[in-house]
């Protein structure tokens, strides 16, 4: 599905009385805070600048002007020194987390060629120009009173890579944090019955994350599964073909099924709209639904690398870790870890079924099964592993009737595996397999998670600041 743009309010702050005391000084704190929003700007992210705040008049206006705009998220561009007056009422109105950029317009004041100005009005202008860290603390304080989340950003305007690599991440999180809450997730058929751990409340999902939860029958797959062309059959055949290292034990008759759901599927995620989908069916002597179901692996793996991740066994919050992975651009692939190695130090993870084959270490394999465990029917199966190099582990997990994000970064290795089908990895943690896996069950989550590739630790903890909810790193 389609996302909005990103919408990003910034403000510079400064106080009135300066303005006529001192001359140049707004235009030049002007320039910086258009030269912020030139930074800011991105693809999918549209820049709502309001330019300097500088008197509580102007406060309350620049708060209705943020909430008529709709913003998602507020950069705080703290220029110079102004009164917290001036900030508070911005926020209050506009209601949408705030991060104050302490930016400084260079890395240090020219000491010598201060000292040189000898005129101490024209002193006073250039200090207040270089005072981004003055009004900071007071803000602080004021947020801190008034009950509001702030998060606060330390640098240089220019040649600064620390500093807006650090902006970017905040960007990227907020992005994430604002297609989640517009991401409708399908949920089809039911828990897989004794999973105690994968039990989730889908109305704590709406009200953390602003998920949208569209409940579906397997029938109505099976149901548009009937209008599916030969010729589209073969389409999505050849299409599989390109797409995975299809084995040459697997049967053309379980791939032309196969087909036959995966166009099915897409057809009922575009009719619904879906950016994610959790599914499991147990059977219950329907032969229709039942070869539908067990047809299922291959067109929600192409899902998955597509941009809607699907879980298995009806893993609604792994599907949600899965989602925020995808929107962070680094995969999320349903896994659970299920064996040690204690010989190498290396933790093996993985499961049956559905794999993000856009992450895998080479091209996916296609197998044939003659039984899905613990599940209904027989036909193919993917076989990965995800691509060699660091690695992000999700988990969203409930903690005191509220939901947290427990992440750890890996190291996915070179290795043998097992060949059975299924996606397999080996993951080597700093802290060693044994402490990681006492660290994370530590938090008590589901036996499953979402695995990405990459660094993602610090934009996932941003995310969570963002939703106001805790995240848990162990490794």
């Amino acid at each position: 599905m389609d996302y909005p743009p990103l919408r990003i309010g910034l403000f510079g702050i400064g106080l009135d009385a300066y303005w006529p005391q001192f001359a140049g000084l707004k235009e030049r704190l002007e320039r910086c805070v258009a030269r912020v929003a030139q930074k800011l700007a991105r693809p999918g992210v549209e820049v709502v600048n309001i330019g300097l705040v500088d008197n509580p008049e102007r406060a309350h206006a620049a708060g209705r002007e943020f909430r008529r705009e709709d913003v998602d998220l507020i950069f705080l561009h703290a220029t110079t020194y102004a009164l917290s007056s001036t900030v508070l009422p911005v926020v209050q109105r506009a209601r949408v987390p705030v991060i104050v950029l302490n930016i400084a317009p260079e890395a240090a004041i020219d000491y010598a060629a201060f000292n040189r100005l000898g005129d101490r009005t024209r002193m006073t202008g250039e200090w207040l120009a270089h005072c981004s860290a003055c009004p900071v603390p007071e803000i602080a304080n004021v947020f801190r009173r008034a009950g509001l989340r702030f998060h606060e950003v330390a640098g240089v305007l220019e040649d600064d890579p620390e500093c807006w690599g650090e902006v970017d991440a905040w960007v990227d999180a907020a992005r994430v944090a604002a297609a989640m809450g517009c991401n409708r997730l399908g949920l089809m058929g039911h828990t897989y019955g004794g999973m105690l751990d994968i039990q989730a409340d889908a109305t704590l999902q709406a009200v953390t994350f602003g998920t949208h939860v569209e409940h579906l029958e397997v029938d109505e797959l099976s149901g548009l599964r009937r209008g599916v062309s030969a010729a589209a059959v073969a389409g999505r055949v050849a299409e599989f073909r390109a797409a995975f290292d299809v084995q040459p034990d697997c049967a053309e008759r379980d791939l032309e099924e196969s087909a036959r759901t995966s166009v099915a599927l897409d057809e009922m995620v575009a009719g619904h709209r879906l950016g994610s989908l959790a599914y499991f069916y147990s059977g219950t002597g329907v032969p229709e639904n039942e070869a539908t179901m067990a047809s299922i692996i291959l067109g929600c793996s192409l899902l998955t690398a597509r941009g809607v991740p699907v879980a298995g066994e009806y893993e609604v919050k792994n599907v949600q870790a899965m989602k925020i992975l995808d929107l962070l651009g680094v995969g999320g692939s349903f896994t659970e870890y299920y064996a040690m190695d204690y010989n190498d130090d290396v933790v093996l993870m993985g499961h049956d079924g559905p794999g993000h084959v856009a992450i895998a270490e080479g091209k996916a394999k296609v197998r044939p099964l003659g039984v899905y465990h613990g599940k209904v029917g027989r036909g193919v199966s993917v076989e990965m592993a995800v691509r060699h190099g660091p690695v992000t582990l999700l988990s969203v997990i409930e903690d005191a009737g509220k939901l947290a994000l427990l992440c750890a970064e890996a190291e996915s290795v070179a290795g043998p595996i097992m060949e059975i089908g299924n996606t397999n990895s080996r993951y080597r943690f700093v802290c060693g397999a044994r402490e990681f896996v006492r660290r994370w069950n530590s938090h008590g989550p589901a036996h499953h998670c979402a695995v990405g590739v990459g660094r993602a630790a610090d934009r996932i903890d941003k995310i969570g600041r963002l939703l106001g909810i805790g995240t848990l790193r162990v490794c």
